[in-house]
């Protein structure tokens, strides 16, 4: 687990300097060792956080011994070990014992097929000094994130965008993008929040040329199939996934440092938990706790499944002023507009957790795969009766005017139901979309001020939205709706959470439900294995029900939240007010209406805030972001 940056440059000039202030930018991701090195014309550099080999031969960049080709790579290739012996076997003189180096002669074998062997997550580029060419790929799920650029002088890659502006000059703000970010809290692969920077999307790979030329091919595509039949019972798929979970478990367990497990309280934590303690002794797990705040804390929970288990299990019990003490550092660290929310919360459990282990084991990736969300029910609920969908449309104005927040039981059910109703007269497209995104578009294009909003191409945000949508169907199965959950939702929100609030604290996060066999072969069961009119997730609950505490189910799930609108009614109220949403700052900046900033603030203060807080919260992340790199910005 490490943080990579190159700079492939198209003339003689040094970037000496650039790609060792973009190392930099990437220290938090590899504390350990950071280098960079100049082969002709390209500039590899490496942050290494040492998980595989910690000794100094583990170090990167690595050459192969004929001094051909030379990788930087990020991430964990689990069955090296097996690639290992085959390439022995050929005669390769390993200078480490390290994945990395074994990844770099699989790839001299096979060439781009060695990505078909791989079982891990990773972003790696590899430069071939002969044909003065560049190889890069992401991991099929985009578990680790890989960023790129052609700049005037040359193309550059990097793991974060702080580390890309290093190595570019002023970008343009892709203003579309922004439309985008106020949708959905994030920018969905491959824009990103400049014209002239991309996200390699996932399972795709990417070969530069000597002459500067590029291309970008897909190397990997969840296995779906609409048409396709199940034959398996459920009893059998509870097995299979049973023993798939299991050894993906095992396999991710390889680590030459101290490992653990993050242990929430919910299911999918639990479950790996629970797997994990039969693999290891002295099973180390980790939640976090708000003592402040009751309506969030499930720490009662991974207490239960920590004692039946009998790991060694600590609990971070934070009050409202610890998260605030963190909130600033965790807000400088994003470098793309990106708010959802309860990335504070991984923050803050990933720096409390780095003090005891240096690897973690999580339950992410479930919920898209197997149905686990609210929106997961909605969607079911509203393919299964399109004339009671009809009847639920007309409740919409009773459910419009109570009052909605996500702060309470009661107002948070109005908030759910209200978006239902509304949900209930559009097509399945828009259904997703909706239930997707954190506002409508009419909101969005209320908050932009007029003249900024003209200058939006609104083609080109359709034509993102049909591209985004272009697996959503009208079948009574939600399966094409959870494998656009995993190509948009997982890999630009949840996935890039954990990657960017992990690597600001140097912890590596491993994630067994997203082994590539594992989503497969949920892709190949029938929707009604994961989800039916009473649960979620299904197949997993039912399949891990008899290790499992029995408190855990029928209980509501609660998002990894934390307590914006108390913050933002006292402790911050200030700082949003007078300084990132001040009047003066608003109308100089010229994106946003003021107008509609003072609707917020009032609904805020209201009875009725219902998503005023998500939406005042996505705004600051923008305002924080603007401040920090609005001198990269090319107006």
């Amino acid at each position: 687990m490490c943080g990579i940056t190159a700079f492939f440059s198209f003339n003689n000039q040094s970037h000496s300097q650039q790609i060792e202030k973009a190392v930099k930018q990437l220290s938090k991701r590899g504390p350990d060792n950071q280098n960079f090195i100049q082969i002709d014309n390209c500039y590899l550099g490496h942050a290494r956080l040492s998980i595989i080999d910690t000794s100094n031969n583990g170090n990167q960049p690595i050459t192969d011994y004929s001094g051909r080709y030379t990788i930087i790579f990020n991430g964990e290739f689990y069955n090296y070990q097996i690639f290992r012996e085959e390439l022995l076997a050929d005669g390769v003189p390993f200078k480490s014992s390290s994945d990395t180096e074994v990844l770099l002669y699989l790839f001299i074998k096979y060439g781009k097929n060695c990505l078909q062997k791989i079982n891990g997550f990773f972003a790696f580029i590899i430069y071939d000094n002969h044909n003065k060419s560049i190889f890069a790929a992401r991991d099929r799920m985009g578990i680790k994130p890989l960023l790129y650029s052609v700049t005037k002088d040359g193309f550059a890659i990097a793991s974060e965008m702080k580390a890309i502006l290093e190595l570019t000059e002023k970008n343009k703000l892709d203003k579309t993008s922004i439309k985008q970010y106020l949708k959905f809290n994030y920018i969905p692969a491959p824009n990103s929040i400049f014209e002239d920077i991309k996200k390699l999307m996932p399972g795709h790979l990417l070969e530069i040329s000597s002459l500067g030329s590029f291309k970008i091919e897909k190397y990997y595509q969840i296995d779906y199939q609409p048409s396709r039949k199940s034959t398996i019972t459920y009893e059998n798929a509870q097995m299979e996934l049973y023993r798939l979970l299991s050894d993906s478990v095992e396999t991710r367990l390889v680590s030459d440092v101290p490992i653990g497990c993050f242990l929430s309280g919910g299911i999918d934590s639990s479950v790996i938990s629970t797997l994990a303690a039969q693999k290891l002794n002295h099973l180390q797990t980790f939640s976090i706790g708000f003592k402040d705040e009751p309506f969030y804390d499930e720490t009662h929970y991974a207490n239960l499944v920590a004692k039946k288990i009998k790991s060694n299990h600590t609990v971070f019990s934070l009050s409202n002023n610890d998260l605030l003490e963190h909130f600033f550092d965790f807000l400088n660290y994003i470098d793309e507009p990106f708010a959802d929310s309860s990335a504070l919360a991984v923050y803050i459990l990933s720096a409390n957790t780095k003090k005891e282990v240096k690897v973690i084991l999580s339950g992410d990736g479930a919920d898209e795969i197997f149905a686990g969300y609210n929106k997961h029910s909605a969607a079911h609920f509203l393919r299964q009766n399109k004339l009671r969908n009809k009847l639920i449309a007309l409740t919409h104005p009773l459910w419009n005017n109570l009052p909605k927040s996500r702060n309470d039981k009661f107002s948070n059910i109005f908030r759910q139901l209200e978006k239902l109703s509304y949900a209930a007269s559009l097509s399945a497209e828009n259904v997703y979309w909706e239930l997707a995104g954190i506002c409508r578009e009419k909101t969005i294009d209320e908050k932009l001020k007029s003249n900024y909003l003209s200058e939006i191409q609104e083609q080109k945000y359709i034509t993102r939205k049909t591209d985004l949508l272009k697996n959503i169907s009208d079948s009574k199965s939600i399966n094409d709706f959870l494998l656009t959950d995993m190509l948009m939702v997982l890999p630009n929100d949840m996935l890039t959470k954990v990657d960017l609030m992990s690597m600001a604290n140097g912890l590596e996060v491993r994630v067994p439900f997203l082994d590539h066999r594992l989503v497969d072969f949920a892709f190949h069961l029938p929707a009604h294995f994961k989800i039916d009119s009473k649960m979620r997730k299904k197949i997993v609950q039912d399949t891990f029900r008899k290790d499992l505490p029995e408190e855990l189910y029928n209980r509501p799930k609660k998002g990894f939240e934390v307590p914006l609108l108390k913050w933002f009614k006292n402790e911050l109220n200030s700082f949003i007010f007078e300084d990132m949403l001040a009047e003066e700052k608003i109308k100089a900046q010229g994106i946003f209406n003021f107008e509609e900033i003072k609707k917020l603030k009032f609904e805020l203060s209201s009875n009725n805030p219902g998503d005023s807080v998500w939406q005042i919260w996505n705004l600051i992340v923008f305002q924080n972001w603007h401040n920090k790199f609005g001198g990269k910005i090319n107006a």
